[in-house]
Protein backbone atom coordinates (compact mmCIF):
# COMPACT_ATOMS: atom_id res chain seq x y z
CA UNK A 1 0.00 0.00 0.00
CA UNK A 2 1.12 3.60 -0.52
CA UNK A 3 1.58 5.83 2.53
CA UNK A 4 -1.20 8.18 3.27
CA UNK A 5 0.95 9.92 5.65
CA UNK A 6 4.72 11.12 5.40
CA UNK A 7 6.63 12.48 8.25
CA UNK A 8 9.93 13.47 7.06
CA UNK A 9 12.88 14.46 9.40
CA UNK A 10 10.21 16.40 11.12
CA UNK A 11 11.77 18.15 14.31
CA UNK A 12 10.07 20.25 17.09
CA UNK A 13 11.97 22.76 19.39
CA UNK A 14 10.30 24.28 22.37
CA UNK A 15 13.24 26.15 23.31
CA UNK A 16 16.62 24.54 23.90
CA UNK A 17 14.66 21.35 24.54
CA UNK A 18 14.23 18.99 21.42
CA UNK A 19 10.99 17.76 21.55
CA UNK A 20 11.06 15.76 18.24
CA UNK A 21 14.38 15.29 16.62
CA UNK A 22 14.58 14.22 12.72
CA UNK A 23 11.74 11.80 12.99
CA UNK A 24 10.54 9.94 9.83
CA UNK A 25 7.64 7.71 9.62
CA UNK A 26 4.78 6.47 7.17
CA UNK A 27 0.98 5.51 7.70
CA UNK A 28 0.36 3.23 5.12
CA UNK A 29 -3.56 4.16 3.42
CA UNK A 30 -5.69 1.56 4.72
CA UNK A 31 -4.11 0.76 7.73
CA UNK A 32 -4.55 1.20 11.89
CA UNK A 33 -1.42 2.09 12.67
CA UNK A 34 -0.22 2.25 16.04
CA UNK A 35 2.37 5.31 17.97
CA UNK A 36 3.53 3.98 21.52
CA UNK A 37 6.52 4.79 23.79
CA UNK A 38 7.02 6.26 27.10
CA UNK A 39 6.43 9.34 28.41
CA UNK A 40 8.42 12.05 27.14
CA UNK A 41 8.94 10.62 23.39
CA UNK A 42 7.61 13.10 22.01
CA UNK A 43 4.39 11.14 20.37
CA UNK A 44 1.82 13.71 20.97
CA UNK A 45 4.08 16.58 20.17
CA UNK A 46 4.61 14.89 16.65
CA UNK A 47 0.54 14.20 16.72
CA UNK A 48 0.10 17.89 16.93
CA UNK A 49 2.22 18.84 14.07
CA UNK A 50 0.87 15.83 12.05
CA UNK A 51 -3.05 17.41 12.80
CA UNK A 52 -1.71 21.01 12.25
CA UNK A 53 -2.04 22.25 15.82
CA UNK A 54 1.56 22.75 15.90
CA UNK A 55 4.51 23.92 13.05
CA UNK A 56 7.98 21.51 12.86
CA UNK A 57 10.43 23.47 13.33
CA UNK A 58 12.70 21.38 10.23
CA UNK A 59 11.28 19.08 7.94
CA UNK A 60 8.43 17.60 6.03
CA UNK A 61 4.50 16.66 6.78
CA UNK A 62 2.80 15.09 3.12
CA UNK A 63 -0.95 13.72 3.23
CA UNK A 64 -2.05 11.48 0.36
CA UNK A 65 1.38 13.24 -1.47
CA UNK A 66 1.17 16.67 -0.90
CA UNK A 67 3.11 18.97 1.24
CA UNK A 68 0.73 19.72 4.01
CA UNK A 69 3.68 21.00 6.66
CA UNK A 70 2.30 23.98 8.43
CA UNK A 71 -1.46 23.68 7.34
CA UNK A 72 -3.60 23.97 9.86
CA UNK A 73 -6.24 22.00 11.39
CA UNK A 74 -8.80 23.07 9.66
CA UNK A 75 -6.96 23.20 6.01
CA UNK A 76 -6.55 19.40 6.82
CA UNK A 77 -9.94 18.56 7.65
CA UNK A 78 -11.25 20.06 4.38
CA UNK A 79 -8.38 17.07 2.69
CA UNK A 80 -9.99 14.60 4.91
CA UNK A 81 -7.23 14.41 8.05
CA UNK A 82 -8.67 14.74 10.78
CA UNK A 83 -8.21 13.92 15.00
CA UNK A 84 -10.11 12.88 18.07
CA UNK A 85 -8.66 13.95 21.55
CA UNK A 86 -7.79 12.19 25.14
CA UNK A 87 -10.32 14.58 26.68
CA UNK A 88 -13.46 14.80 24.31
CA UNK A 89 -14.34 18.20 23.24
CA UNK A 90 -17.89 18.18 22.89
CA UNK A 91 -20.54 20.73 23.14
CA UNK A 92 -21.40 19.97 26.43
CA UNK A 93 -25.05 21.91 26.40
CA UNK A 94 -26.07 20.56 22.65
CA UNK A 95 -27.65 16.71 22.67
CA UNK A 96 -25.44 14.18 20.99
CA UNK A 97 -27.53 14.99 17.61
CA UNK A 98 -26.90 18.60 17.56
CA UNK A 99 -23.02 17.87 18.29
CA UNK A 100 -23.32 15.89 15.11
CA UNK A 101 -25.12 18.33 12.74
CA UNK A 102 -22.37 21.18 13.47
CA UNK A 103 -19.62 18.86 11.69
CA UNK A 104 -20.35 19.28 7.43
CA UNK A 105 -19.02 22.45 6.99
CA UNK A 106 -20.04 25.10 4.45
CA UNK A 107 -23.43 24.36 5.32
CA UNK A 108 -25.99 26.71 3.41
CA UNK A 109 -27.82 27.50 7.40
CA UNK A 110 -24.55 29.35 8.33
CA UNK A 111 -24.65 31.77 5.82
CA UNK A 112 -27.14 34.42 6.98
CA UNK A 113 -28.13 35.25 2.88
CA UNK A 114 -28.65 32.28 2.51
CA UNK A 115 -31.06 31.88 5.35
CA UNK A 116 -33.00 34.57 4.02
CA UNK A 117 -32.89 33.82 0.66
CA UNK A 118 -32.64 30.58 0.37
CA UNK A 119 -34.58 28.96 2.97
CA UNK A 120 -35.75 25.42 1.05
CA UNK A 121 -31.98 24.58 0.32
CA UNK A 122 -31.16 25.32 4.06
CA UNK A 123 -34.41 22.83 5.09
CA UNK A 124 -32.96 20.33 2.62
CA UNK A 125 -29.25 20.44 3.73
CA UNK A 126 -30.69 20.47 7.71
CA UNK A 127 -32.65 17.10 6.71
CA UNK A 128 -29.86 15.45 5.16
CA UNK A 129 -27.60 16.35 7.86
CA UNK A 130 -29.96 15.11 10.10
CA UNK A 131 -30.45 11.62 8.34
CA UNK A 132 -26.42 11.30 8.15
CA UNK A 133 -26.21 12.06 12.19
CA UNK A 134 -29.27 9.19 12.91
CA UNK A 135 -27.00 6.83 10.57
CA UNK A 136 -24.24 7.35 12.49
CA UNK A 137 -25.68 6.94 16.41
CA UNK A 138 -26.82 3.43 14.64
CA UNK A 139 -23.76 2.26 13.44
CA UNK A 140 -22.13 3.52 16.74
CA UNK A 141 -25.16 1.87 18.68
CA UNK A 142 -25.89 4.94 20.42
CA UNK A 143 -28.88 5.99 19.36
CA UNK A 144 -30.18 5.86 22.78
CA UNK A 145 -28.41 8.78 24.04
CA UNK A 146 -29.09 10.79 20.46
CA UNK A 147 -31.10 13.35 22.44
CA UNK A 148 -29.04 13.82 25.51
CA UNK A 149 -27.14 16.75 26.58
CA UNK A 150 -23.63 15.61 25.25
CA UNK A 151 -22.22 17.13 28.59
CA UNK A 152 -23.98 14.55 30.67
CA UNK A 153 -22.80 11.14 28.76
CA UNK A 154 -20.33 8.76 30.18
CA UNK A 155 -16.44 8.58 29.37
CA UNK A 156 -16.83 6.35 26.93
CA UNK A 157 -19.99 7.56 25.46
CA UNK A 158 -17.97 10.72 24.53
CA UNK A 159 -15.33 9.17 22.64
CA UNK A 160 -17.51 7.66 20.80
CA UNK A 161 -19.46 10.82 19.96
CA UNK A 162 -15.88 12.29 18.99
CA UNK A 163 -15.29 8.98 16.63
CA UNK A 164 -18.87 9.85 15.12
CA UNK A 165 -17.93 13.25 14.13
CA UNK A 166 -15.16 11.79 11.48
CA UNK A 167 -18.08 10.05 10.32
CA UNK A 168 -19.79 13.42 9.44
CA UNK A 169 -17.72 14.30 6.76
CA UNK A 170 -15.46 12.22 4.20
CA UNK A 171 -12.76 11.58 6.31
CA UNK A 172 -9.76 9.68 4.92
CA UNK A 173 -7.19 9.64 8.37
CA UNK A 174 -8.27 10.04 11.42
CA UNK A 175 -5.69 10.70 14.83
CA UNK A 176 -6.54 8.87 17.57
CA UNK A 177 -5.37 10.24 20.86
CA UNK A 178 -5.34 7.79 23.84
CA UNK A 179 -8.93 6.51 23.15
CA UNK A 180 -8.79 4.06 26.19
CA UNK A 181 -8.58 7.09 28.82
CA UNK A 182 -11.19 7.31 31.12
CA UNK A 183 -13.14 4.50 28.92
CA UNK A 184 -14.66 1.62 30.74
CA UNK A 185 -13.75 -1.42 29.27
CA UNK A 186 -17.51 -2.47 27.69
CA UNK A 187 -17.64 0.61 25.78
CA UNK A 188 -13.51 0.27 24.92
CA UNK A 189 -14.54 -2.82 23.35
CA UNK A 190 -17.48 -0.81 21.68
CA UNK A 191 -15.26 1.80 20.19
CA UNK A 192 -12.39 -1.01 19.49
CA UNK A 193 -15.03 -2.89 17.53
CA UNK A 194 -16.30 0.72 15.60
CA UNK A 195 -13.14 1.43 14.52
CA UNK A 196 -12.59 -1.90 13.08
CA UNK A 197 -15.22 -1.63 10.95
CA UNK A 198 -14.39 1.24 10.20
CA UNK A 199 -11.50 0.71 9.00
CA UNK A 200 -12.38 -2.81 7.31
CA UNK A 201 -15.89 -1.76 5.98
CA UNK A 202 -15.65 2.25 4.83
CA UNK A 203 -11.60 2.27 4.18
CA UNK A 204 -10.80 4.47 7.13
CA UNK A 205 -6.71 4.86 7.80
CA UNK A 206 -6.28 5.40 11.66
CA UNK A 207 -2.80 6.57 13.21
CA UNK A 208 -3.25 5.29 16.95
CA UNK A 209 -1.63 6.72 19.77
CA UNK A 210 -2.23 4.73 23.59
CA UNK A 211 -0.82 3.22 26.17
CA UNK A 212 -3.48 0.06 26.34
CA UNK A 213 -1.20 -2.53 25.04
CA UNK A 214 -4.31 -5.32 25.04
CA UNK A 215 -5.65 -2.35 22.94
CA UNK A 216 -3.03 -1.58 20.78
CA UNK A 217 -2.63 -5.51 19.81
CA UNK A 218 -6.15 -5.96 19.07
CA UNK A 219 -6.53 -2.96 16.49
CA UNK A 220 -2.79 -2.03 15.25
CA UNK A 221 -0.35 -3.76 12.99
CA UNK A 222 2.00 -2.19 12.65
CA UNK A 223 3.11 -0.50 15.71
CA UNK A 224 5.71 2.27 15.41
CA UNK A 225 7.92 2.88 18.93
CA UNK A 226 9.25 6.52 19.87
CA UNK A 227 12.09 7.13 22.07
CA UNK A 228 14.04 10.20 22.66
CA UNK A 229 11.98 12.07 20.15
CA UNK A 230 12.59 9.64 17.37
CA UNK A 231 11.11 6.23 15.48
CA UNK A 232 13.39 3.76 17.23
CA UNK A 233 11.16 0.33 15.98
CA UNK A 234 8.62 -0.16 13.51
CA UNK A 235 6.87 -3.70 13.11
CA UNK A 236 4.15 -6.41 14.97
CA UNK A 237 3.41 -5.88 18.46
CA UNK A 238 4.58 -9.40 19.64
CA UNK A 239 8.50 -8.75 17.96
CA UNK A 240 7.94 -5.30 19.83
CA UNK A 241 6.99 -6.54 23.00
CA UNK A 242 10.26 -8.76 23.05
CA UNK A 243 12.33 -6.32 21.73
CA UNK A 244 14.74 -5.66 24.39
CA UNK A 245 15.65 -2.41 23.38
CA UNK A 246 12.05 -1.28 23.50
CA UNK A 247 12.18 -2.92 26.87
CA UNK A 248 14.87 -1.04 27.99
CA UNK A 249 13.66 2.29 26.69
CA UNK A 250 9.69 1.94 28.68
CA UNK A 251 11.46 0.82 31.66
CA UNK A 252 15.19 1.58 31.77
CA UNK A 253 14.82 4.86 31.68
CA UNK A 254 13.19 8.55 29.67
CA UNK A 255 14.20 11.62 28.15
CA UNK A 256 15.76 14.38 29.66
CA UNK A 257 14.17 17.81 30.27
CA UNK A 258 12.55 20.26 31.83
CA UNK A 259 9.31 20.28 34.11
CA UNK A 260 7.69 22.66 31.44
CA UNK A 261 8.27 21.11 28.56
CA UNK A 262 7.68 17.40 29.71
CA UNK A 263 3.43 17.37 29.39
CA UNK A 264 4.22 19.12 25.86
CA UNK A 265 6.17 16.65 24.46
CA UNK A 266 4.25 13.44 25.67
Amino acid sequence: MAALIEVRNVTRLFGGFVAVDDCSLSVEAGSITGLIGPNGAGKSTLFNMVAGNLKPSSGTILFNGEDVTGLAPHQLFARGLLRTFQIAHEFSNMTVLENLMMVPDTQAGENLFSAWLQPARVTREEAQVRARAEEVVSFLNIAHVKHELAGNLSGGQKKLLELGRTMMVHARAVLLDEIAAGVNRTLLNDLAGNIERLNREMGYTFFVIEHDMDLIARLCDPVIVMAHGTKMREGHIEDIKNDPEVIEAYFGGSPTGGATTAQEAR
